[in-house]
């Protein structure tokens, strides 16, 4: 059980990673067709992170 715990939080913060490392490659028209702002990537990014 402590082990699946270890592994669920390290795949959570993969998400977050992948997720942050995306968005910030976007440029701002881009990031505007999404829908979120350069300055929210972090917000976004951390609630993928919480799933």
């Amino acid at each position: 059980m402590f082990i699946a715990s270890i592994l669920s939080k390290f795949r959570a913060h993969q998400r977050y990673r992948r997720t942050l490392r995306t968005f910030t490659q976007l440029n701002d028209h881009l990031l505007e067709d999404v829908g979120i702002s350069r300055n929210e990537i972090d917000a976004v990014a951390r609630r993928q992170y919480n799933q």
